[in-house]
C-alpha cells in the first residue's frame, strides 16, 4: 500500500518575496526580490509598495492563465487584479487564499500619515496540502491578527520602521502559535533577537533562512 505524502515548498526570494510549490501549483507572494523563471499559477501581492509589487517582476511571474490576487492599486505591467478584502476567501483548484488585516497603527510617514493606513493592504492565509501558511504583509500588531490559528508557517515582517520590530513580532507570534515561524522584510536588523525570544516564549520553531533557500513542510 502507498501513501501520497503532502509536500510543501517555501523558497525565500529576498526581502517579502515568496515561492510556494503545493497541491501541483507555483505560488509567488509579494514579487519584488528574486528570479521568476517559472509563470506562477497564482500571484500575490500584499499591497502596491514597489518593494512588494515590483513591475518588472509581476510581468515575469503573471502569464495568461495567472491568477493574481492583490488590492485594486497593484495594477501594473497591464495585469489587474481580483482584490480580497480582510475576511474573503477564494479557492483556486486545491489552494484556499484567505485575506487577513495588515495596516500601522504607530509607525507614521508624517504626523497622523500611517506608512500603511487601514484597507490599504492585506496579509494572506494560504492553504493547500493540508497546510496553512501565513504571509503577514506589512502589519503591526493589531487586534484583528489575536484571533489567527492553526497556522503551520508563519512568514513575519520583523524589520522595524515599517513593520513591526523583533519585539513586537515575537509578541504576535507567541499569540498565534504558528508550528514555524520564518522572519523577513528584515532589513538590516538582527533576525535572531525575533527567534530567541519566540522560542523562549512557546513551542513555536524560527527558521532563518538565506535568500534562496527552501524550506518543505
Amino acid at each position: 500500500m502507498s501513501f501520497h505524502v503532502r509536500v510543501m515548498e517555501i523558497k525565500w526570494l529576498g526581502h517579502a518575496s515568496w515561492m510556494l510549490k503545493a497541491a501541483g501549483k507555483i505560488i509567488y507572494i509579494d514579487p519584488y526580490e528574486g528570479e521568476y523563471t517559472s509563470k506562477g499559477d497564482l500571484v500575490l501581492a500584499s499591497h502596491s509598495h514597489t518593494d512588494h509589487c515590483k513591475e518588472d517582476k509581476l510581468k515575469a511571474a503573471v502569464g495568461p492563465s495567472t491568477v493574481f490576487i492583490a488590492p485594486a492599486d497593484c495594477a501594473k505591467a497591464g495585469v489587474k487584479p481580483t482584490s480580497l478584502k480582510p475576511g474573503d476567501k477564494i479557492k483556486i483548484g486545491a489552494i484556499e487564499v484567505e485575506a487577513v488585516a495588515a495596516y500601522n497603527v504607530k509607525r507614521f510617514r508624517s504626523p497622523g500619515v500611517p506608512f500603511h493606513p487601514k484597507d490599504f493592504g492585506v496579509g494572506y492565509l494560504i492553504s493547500a496540502e493540508g497546510k496553512t501558511v501565513y504571509h503577514t504583509g506589512d502589519t503591526e500588531f493589531i487586534p484583528e491578527l489575536k484571533k489567527l490559528k492553526g497556522v503551520d508557517i508563519m512568514l513575519c515582517a520583523t524589520g522595524g520602521t515599517y513593520t513591526m520590530d523583533n519585539d513586537e513580532a515575537a509578541d504576535l507570534t507567541l499569540t498565534i502559535k504558528p508550528k514555524v515561524a520564518m522572519p523577513m522584510h528584515i532589513w538590516d536588523t538582527d533576525p535572531t533577537v525575533y527567534k530567541k525570544k519566540v522560542e523562549a516564549g512557546g513551542s513555536t520553531k524560527v527558521v532563518t533562512l538565506k535568500q534562496g533557500d527552501v524550506y518543505k513542510l
